[in-house]
């Protein structure tokens, strides 16, 4: 066993003594102990007081140490970016939003993100040595082995881009890059929902895309699509244009710019998701049909997505969301009706606890998960000696 794996027994926060530890790992006494040391040596696992003692000097407790080192969030999508610094629990310790317009480059954009990471840094009293990695989402497709964009529709100059270097440029930590809706899961999984191992997590913005996490793991795909659902064909859009190119794609009637256009075709004055979202809550009968009628569009392909994925959670996020229950209703309407009635019994249909925050504290778990993974805490013991 190696010392990552004993790291793994204490980060779920409960404090142990080294007879508890050597007992569940099966590891010699003198085995955990040498563990251990490098541990502490690395400022991961702290003493934190005695447990009962059972004749002679009370054991000491060991802990996971979540401020041993700290990690930096970057959340950026098509008109706004987010920054943060967290301990290793996740902890926010700082934090920065502004709206900032992908389509102005990497170069400007990027810039922003290290100059406030760096920023974050000073304000929550850390110094760059304490920063462990950096985790980022971008609105687009992204090729997570490299950390590039891939073709993103929004993102003009970012075409497989080096994000990692760039920002390695300004801080030379390792840098983690993921698509937007891909880290959102994560956020709302680390942040509101730690004990669920199967949830899809849906965006419904400019776009529409799920974050699958299976069996406690984000699932990308091969080429880091999975979750696409935007794309699907769906028979009401049936000879509607989406910006893709094809026909009858579900974003092409349900997204948040779908649903202000149709609207506006109907003589309302609403511009985007964000007037539908203001339209809906003060009671405008026709925002609300449309919102109800977008939830049922989104319901005719999750219901396909549980019956195939089977998640106990689908969280609704992102600006159409906001609408609140019009839009859940829609969506249970349909995903009760025909979904097959196992995959449905325990399901959960919520929105977003998160919220607009699920960006960047998904990032930041993105970041957390490299800091301690087994490769890197292996690596930390190597240079400890």
């Amino acid at each position: 066993m190696r010392t990552s794996d004993v790291f793994d027994l204490l980060r779920d926060g409960q404090p142990r003594t080294r007879a508890q530890l050597a007992e569940t790992s099966g590891l010699a006494r003198s085995t955990i102990t040498s563990r251990i040391d490098t541990l502490l040596r690395l400022g991961l696992v702290v003493p934190i007081g005695g447990a009962a003692s059972t004749g002679g000097r009370p054991p000491s407790l060991l802990a996971f140490n979540p401020a041993a080192r700290v990690v930096a969030g970057v959340d950026l999508g098509a008109s706004h970016a987010r920054a943060a610094v967290a301990d290793l629990s996740g902890t926010v310790l700082a934090e920065r939003r502004t709206d900032l317009d992908i389509a102005e480059g990497p170069e400007k954009v990027l810039g922003w993100a290290t100059s406030v990471v760096l920023e974050l840094l000073e304000e929550a009293r850390r110094s760059r040595g304490d920063l462990a990695a950096i985790g980022m989402g971008l609105p687009g497709p992204v090729e997570h082995s490299t950390g590039r964009a891939i073709n993103p529709p929004i993102m003009p100059g970012w075409d497989r881009y080096d994000v990692p270097a760039h920002v390695q440029s300004a801080i030379d930590v390792p840098v983690m890059v993921d698509n937007d809706v891909n880290i959102m899961a994560l956020g709302e999984r680390h942040a509101h929902l730690p004990d669920v191992d199967d949830l899809v997590f849906v965006k419904v913005g400019t776009g529409i895309g799920a974050g699958i996490i299976s069996g406690g793991t984000l699932q990308r795909g091969a080429q880091g699509t999975a979750g696409d659902l935007g794309h699907v064909r769906i028979p009401r859009a049936d000879g509607i244009r989406c910006r893709c190119g094809n026909e009858g794609c579900l974003e092409a009637i349900a997204s948040g710019a779908a649903v202000a256009s149709a609207l506006r075709d109907a003589g309302t004055d609403a511009t985007d998701g964000a007037d539908v979202v203001r339209l809906t809550r003060g009671g405008d009968v026709a925002a609300i049909q449309a919102v109800r009628q977008a939830g049922r569009d989104l319901g005719e392909v999750l219901a396909t997505l549980v019956n195939l994925i089977n998640p106990s959670v689908v969280v609704i996020g992102g600006v159409l969301a906001d609408a609140g229950e019009h839009l859940l209703a829609g969506i249970r309407e349909v995903v009760y009706q025909r979904s097959l009635p196992l995959a449905t019994e325990q399901l959960q249909l919520v929105s977003s606890s998160a919220g607009e925050r699920a960006g960047v504290l998904g990032a930041a778990a993105l970041a957390i998960g490299h800091a301690l993974s087994p490769d890197s805490i292996e690596a930390a013991t190597l240079s400890a000696g």
